[in-house]
């Protein structure tokens, strides 16, 4: 989400209040990654409205459904609850991006119906990409095929996680390097796009080498599918994310340099401490 403490006096004032946050935030960035909604579940309606009143009107949010619906019921049994999810979402009308449903890593083949039941009851207006982390989607076997499959048939984009700069090298003694590779699951990256709005989790290291080598194929393939007519959505980490909004400048002007895209705005902290 945009509300994060350690982007003051970089993306954000040093001295700016919890309600600019997302103003300052949209005014440089298109979208986001919705990640409150995962951990906390269905967001209050003045909530909503008032996202909806701060984010102009070509801002993207991808938000998440609930852990609650895909880790503890693991999609069983919650029709009502996605209704009434996707229905508090709904003041912010066309600017909702691919909600993202993330599975549990142990959410495989045989749960597939469930996911597939899932789907098929999904609104036709709100795009919709699923993160899947068992191993066996991942073997280029029958599981994928079927998980590929499914999400064709529904338009439904499956999310890519690259992991690869984040496990680039051993934590060692870095408890934040550490910490943050036992968060994220090592699975191989699988390129592919199944639907319009491919969605893309590049999950950095704190070296900016190991970075910018892991980002360089990505900038052909982003610039096939914006070519193609596809919306694809980057979203940027670092292990402690506190130089996330800086990776993802950095990966935006690498991708400007090669689509003639308008540059970003600065910084709202950087552009206010250069005033003194």
């Amino acid at each position: 989400m945009w509300a994060n403490e350690d982007w003051r006096g970089g993306l954000y004032p040093p001295h700016g209040s919890q309600g600019d946050r997302l103003p300052d935030y949209a005014r440089v960035f298109s979208t986001v990654e919705g990640n409150t909604t995962f951990y906390s579940g269905t967001p209050r309606a003045d909530t909503v409205a008032a996202w909806a009143r701060q984010a102009p009107a070509g801002f993207r949010f991808c938000f998440k459904l609930p852990s609650v619906l895909t880790h503890e019921r693991r999609l069983l049994g919650v029709d009502g609850e996605v209704e009434e999810f996707l229905a508090a979402l709904s003041p912010l009308h066309d600017r909702l991006g691919p909600v993202m449903i993330q599975l549990p890593r142990d959410f495989g083949l045989e749960e597939l119906p469930r996911l597939e039941a899932l789907l098929a009851r999904w609104p036709a207006g709100i795009p919709a990409s699923v993160e899947v982390r068992h191993p066996e989607f991942f073997h280029k076997g029958n599981a994928e095929a079927a998980l590929n499959r499914l999400l064709i048939t529904h338009g439904v984009d499956r999310v890519m996680l690259d992991v690869r700069p984040l496990f680039a090298t051993p934590a060692g003694d870095d408890a934040r390097l550490a910490r943050a590779q036992s968060e994220k699951p090592k699975r191989p990256l699988h390129v592919i796009s199944t639907a319009q709005q491919p969605v893309v989790r590049f999950i950095g290291h704190f070296d900016s080498a190991i970075n910018e080598a892991r980002f360089t194929p990505w900038i052909d393939r982003l610039c096939l599918w914006i070519k193609q007519g596809k919306t694809p959505f980057l979203f940027v980490h670092t292990p402690d994310n506190r130089q996330a909004p800086a990776l993802a400048r950095a990966c935006h002007e690498r991708l400007a340099a090669r689509l003639s895209l308008t540059p970003l705005a600065a910084f709202p902290g950087e552009r206010q401490t250069s005033l003194f």
